[in-house]
């Protein structure tokens, strides 16, 4: 799988409520950044990513301009996406314009996780 699959099956495990953890490197400076947190260390991406998949259902992930640039053993993206869930523990519904970004590295065959940023963009109002 390349770099750009790799990202597409994470977008489908999120809307099919499956373990997002395997989708990222097992090292401690690995960081994600979600819309409303920051998660460093491998410990703290699985955890809070599990946390995550028990809380939340009814996911709709839309990518409307992924691109993807790989090299050698590293790749970047960056993605508009439009997300939709429910929040279970707080019954409440969401629905917004993200943009993602981030880098990826190669393990053996494989591509993980290395750096994820989501966030919404400010419109002033």
């Amino acid at each position: 799988m390349n770099a750009e699959e790799t990202i597409r099956a994470y977008y489908e495990a999120l809307r099919q409520g499956e373990p997002l953890y395997p989708y990222f490197a097992e090292r401690s400076d690995v960081v994600k950044f979600g819309v409303g947190e920051r998660l460093v260390g491998y410990d703290a991406v699985e955890n809070g990513l599990r946390n995550q998949t028990r809380t939340t259902k009814n996911w709709t992930v839309e990518s409307r301009a992924l691109r993807t640039v790989e090299r050698d053993d590293h790749a970047h993206f960056s993605d508009t996406v439009r997300m939709c869930w429910t929040d279970t523990a707080r019954d409440h519904e969401y629905d917004l314009s993200t943009r993602w970004s981030g880098t990826l590295e190669r393990n053996g065959d494989d591509w993980r996780f290395v750096g994820m940023h989501v966030s919404t963009p400010y419109v002033e109002g």
